[in-house]
């Protein structure tokens, strides 16, 4: 039997990855050129290929893989629905009507992506049916966003929910750390509308859809959120409340595309915020806050 070839590869500034097939995994699936990556070391045993990938993944500050690759599903010869992943995009095999009952049977199962490794539990279900979207090349199949789906990760810790409670935490992102949420109103016909974080999810969503991340300026950005403040200070001063609240919500979203554009987030603007001024004394006068 011929040994199988485990490459520890290296693509700079964007990740440290384990494969068997180069050509097919770093060059036909992300579009990496063979002089846009570097192979770091080769191994014939998985385990070992696992223990090495981390290993690199520390030495050159990434993040290391929540599931190693020895313990992907894909790599403990499970049977698993079949998705497409590219560096933008996971593709489901089934359309959207069809994909919860296809998640609910894959529970369990891990994927690789360059935004990290992604797994299916009742609460990744949740996001997925609430961001899924159906192809415009094939009704059949349905997708959703890696870099977003990687965002919920980030905002809530997935890998420590309880599997028989309906209550989602926060994670590092959280103001004043570890908080319980109630994730009841949440389901694929109400796509967590009372849980913000996913809503900054859909408008950084929106942004990037329309090249806002790849061409946008800081500066004109500025003066959006200028105008879009004015707009809701005429709205006060006429008392014209669905303007009002129109204008705050705009300005939240011209925000929240402002902070992506510096390469933070603006969870993490309001949460450095808030601790500004969690123990801020002061009293009222003539209707500000005025801190001691």
């Amino acid at each position: 039997m011929k040994d199988i070839t485990y490459y520890i590869y290296h693509i700079p500034g964007k990740k440290i990855g384990v494969t068997t097939n180069l050509k097919s995994r770093v060059e036909d699936q992300q579009g990496y050129g063979p002089g846009e990556y570097e192979i770091l070391a080769k191994r014939y045993d998985i385990s070992e290929a696992a223990k090495y990938e981390a290993i690199y993944q520390r030495m050159y500050g990434y993040p290391v893989d929540i599931v190693p690759y020895d313990k992907l599903n894909c790599n403990k010869n499970k049977l698993n629905m079949k998705i497409n992943v590219t560096e933008q995009t996971t593709t489901f095999p089934c359309p959207v009507n069809k994909l919860k009952g296809r998640l609910m049977d894959n529970i369990g199962m891990t994927w690789e992506t360059d935004h990290g490794v992604f797994f299916i539990n009742e609460y990744s279900i949740k996001w997925i049916m609430a961001n899924v979207k159906t192809s415009m090349f094939n009704k059949q199949r349905s997708y959703v966003y890696n870099k977003a789906f990687a965002r919920f990760y980030d905002n809530h810790q997935t890998h420590d929910y309880p599997s028989n409670g309906h209550v989602t935490r926060t994670g590092g992102l959280a103001p004043t750390g570890m908080q319980e949420r109630s994730y009841e109103c949440c389901d694929e016909y109400n796509p967590c509308s009372c849980n913000p974080y996913y809503l900054f999810d859909l408008i950084r969503e929106w942004a990037e859809e329309r090249g806002l991340y790849d061409d946008g300026d800081l500066k004109t950005q500025a003066l959006k959120l200028t105008e879009e403040v004015g707009e809701t200070c005429r709205a006060i001063l006429k008392n014209d409340t669905p303007e009002i609240i129109d204008g705050i919500g705009d300005c939240v979203v011209v925000l929240t595309n402002l902070a992506e554009l510096m390469g933070v987030s603006i969870e993490e603007c309001t949460a450095t915020a808030y601790e500004e001024i969690r123990n801020r004394k002061g009293k009222m006068v003539n209707g500000t806050f005025k801190k001691d």
